[in-house]
């Protein structure tokens, strides 16, 4: 698979605005910048793993993206602070 340079800086980009509002949404301080930008970018892969097997279509273009990974993001931060916390959030 060959990815752009463009297309990789689309990915960090959406890593990045999906990681921070994950974090606004969920009350966390965010983790930086790059920490942001995995948060998202592992919440976009999260999402493209669940979503579709429970049969969740959000559109396609940009933003749906956004949506997509951000929900994912979010997942993925209740299931860091479950486990951080001992099963409280």
């Amino acid at each position: 698979m060959h990815v752009s340079n463009e297309g990789i800086l689309v990915i960090l980009f959406v890593g990045l605005i999906a990681g921070w509002l994950a974090g606004k949404i969920v009350r966390g301080t965010g983790f930086g910048l790059i920490g942001d930008i995995v948060i998202g970018v592992l919440g976009a892969l999260v999402a493209s793993l669940i979503f579709p097997r429970l049969g969740i279509r959000l559109g396609t273009g940009l933003v749906s993206e956004i949506v997509y990974s951000a929900l994912g993001a979010i997942i993925l931060l209740l299931v860091v602070r479950l486990v951080r916390t001992g099963g409280r959030l």
